[in-house]
């Protein structure tokens, strides 16, 4: 198992063919398949049904994309940090929903930081994401808005 092999599984399942997926990763189609049947064996599993359609996540496979994102997450976020170009930078994630106010406040931060020590980053996406970021260390801080109603009492006679 290797962090190629994961890599390869999430681009199929994100393009949904390996065709595609092949083409995206600049390698050949029988290379890609190779790859994940070899995969497959190591694991006894099938992870995609493959058709004349595309490609589509067995439900083992629906079990394993989960684990093999968080695992090629890591090993980008570590690449990231450490890996590319050997130059150290502090890296600093926000992941949040559309809020206005969230975007003013990164940018006010930004503004006011030494950007040649750190990297920003700011990710506008779904509630689910926002807390899947922060628990897989993608964003160091997460933004999200919970409203707070207060029950009126009725008027009654």
């Amino acid at each position: 198992m290797t962090l190629q092999q994961f890599q390869y599984v999430i681009a199929i399942c994100e393009t949904g063919s390996f065709s595609k997926a092949a083409e995206q990763l600049y390698m050949s189609q029988p290379s890609l398949t190779s790859a994940v049947k070899a995969l497959e064996e190591e694991l006894g599993i099938a992870l995609f049904n493959r058709g004349r359609k595309g490609a589509t996540l067995t439900a083992e496979g629906l079990r394993f994309l989960p684990y093999a994102r968080q695992i090629f997450c890591q090993y980008e976020a570590l690449l990231e940090r450490y890996g590319r170009g050997g130059k150290h930078r502090q890296i600093f994630s926000v992941s949040t929903q559309h809020y206005s106010f969230a975007v003013k406040a990164f940018v006010e931060l930004c503004r006011k930081v030494d950007v040649s020590q750190y990297a920003f980053a700011l990710r506008e996406t779904k509630t689910r994401d926002v807390i899947d970021d922060v628990a897989s260390l993608r964003s160091e801080i997460g933004i999200l808005y919970r409203a707070i109603t207060t029950a009126r009492p009725s008027a009654s006679c």
